[in-house]
């Protein structure tokens, strides 16, 4: 591109004066003095103009060198530019943390054989249409897109080629949880599904006392409720995922809601024999929220840590006002979460103890929907533990001021 700027606006120009001036050298000699005088005087001119002409389009030129460079240098995708022998004519930044090069990486063959990828630079300048011009990789903990494409000279012949170097680190992880998602929903439905149609089947091979049809009745039945549960969660994730949830944000009491959850979870609360308080501290602004989407976080907050509490134990719940944002914190004496583990917790199907929260009813969906919630109602969730010590859960939302 420049080889054709500079070819049009500055070699062009300066092969016409050339030849301008040798007319007048090798002029006519029967030419007055007055006539020469002339053509000197026109080609002083010329001169000078081309002058002009070449300070304005050296000008222009490095204007537009600027330009480019600036772009590649901030460009969020790596460049890499190699000419016909292989070497670097220029790389950005992206380029060089992307694919991890050091000073001694100068050349197509050095990097390429670094990174292990097959790719001949011959073939894809010169057999383009029969070579594959973009590779996969992984460099480090990245994953790596390359796209290679040649370019040519202002004779149209090949001039060497340039490699766009994209990260799909983000879209390799979202495409992997996609599937572990579609794998654990199909895991999910496949057990329940199971074990109604083995229990199914049993009772109808034959006649059974109506204590064991009670029993067997009952245990299709609570693996219809799991999976109706499961199915619900879905549908709620999935109208969150597509901003189809109403959310009518009305003015309530925190604490005045909080307490009345604990009161929809005293049943639960007294199987286990469990000691659980309440305690507002503090003059609460009214909130302003999706009432029943903040009723549902916190009814699945308490859940788990009745859940996940032995008999006989302790669970004390807060509720407050700090910094303009209303909390709302319950602390258990129950099993408590690894620390490996807290990273996950709100990712989607994730468990602790698989076994255990099946056996419990849990979908392993909870907490992937209230944060969902929080998260359209401007709120935050908070999880700290030990294992053997217990489990603080802090949220907060913000106030109607």
């Amino acid at each position: 591109m420049v080889g054709l700027f500079v070819n049009k606006h500055i070699v062009n120009p300066t092969t016409k004066l050339i030849k301008s001036a040798e007319k007048i050298v090798s002029g006519d000699a029967t030419k007055t003095n007055e006539k020469k005088k002339n053509e000197i005087t026109d080609l002083t001119d010329a001169f000078n103009y081309i002058s002009v002409e070449m300070k304005q389009n050296l000008n222009e030129a490095t204007r537009q060198k600027k330009q480019m460079e600036t772009i590649l240098l901030h460009m969020t995708d790596g460049i890499i530019a190699f000419g016909i022998d292989g070497d670097i004519i220029h790389i950005n930044p992206a380029a060089i943390t992307f694919l991890g090069l050091e000073k001694d990486d100068n050349t197509f063959e050095k990097i390429f054989k670094k990174l292990n990828v097959d790719i001949n630079m011959e073939k894809v300048i010169y057999l383009e249409n029969w070579t594959s011009s973009e590779q996969k990789v992984k460099v480090g903990e990245r994953y790596i897109n390359m796209f290679f494409a040649p370019y040519k000279d202002e004779n149209d012949r090949p001039g060497g080629m340039i490699v766009v170097i994209q990260d799909i680190t983000e879209h390799v992880r979202l495409d992997n949880m996609r599937k572990e998602f579609v794998a654990d929903v199909s895991h999910e439905l496949k057990t329940p599904i199971t074990s109604i149609m083995g229990y199914a089947d049993t009772l109808l091979e034959g006649e059974y006392e109506k204590e064991i049809q009670d029993k067997f009745l009952n245990v299709i039945a609570t693996e219809a409720r799991r999976m109706a549960k499961l199915v619900s969660d879905l549908l709620t994730l999935s109208r969150y995922d597509n901003s189809k949830t109403s959310n009518e944000k009305t003015e309530f009491d925190l604490g005045e809601l909080v307490k009345k959850c604990q009161e929809k979870l005293q049943i639960e609360i007294g199987k286990k024999h469990q000691e659980v308080e309440c305690f507002v501290t503090a003059n609460v602004p009214p909130i302003f929220a999706d009432k029943y989407g903040i009723e549902r976080v916190v009814l699945n907050i308490l859940t788990n840590s009745i859940k996940y509490t032995k008999e006989f134990g302790k669970i004390k719940i807060y509720v407050g006002f700090v910094y303009n944002n209303a909390y709302i914190k319950i602390i258990d004496n129950g099993m408590g979460i690894p620390k490996e583990d807290l990273n996950r917790i709100f990712e989607r199907f994730y468990r602790v103890d698989k076994a255990r929260s099946r056996e419990l009813g849990g979908t392993g969906l909870g907490l992937s929907i209230a944060k969902e919630i929080l998260d359209q109602n401007n709120g935050s969730i908070d999880i700290k533990s030990i294992v053997g010590e217990g489990t603080e859960v802090v949220i907060q939302i913000p106030t109607k001021q």
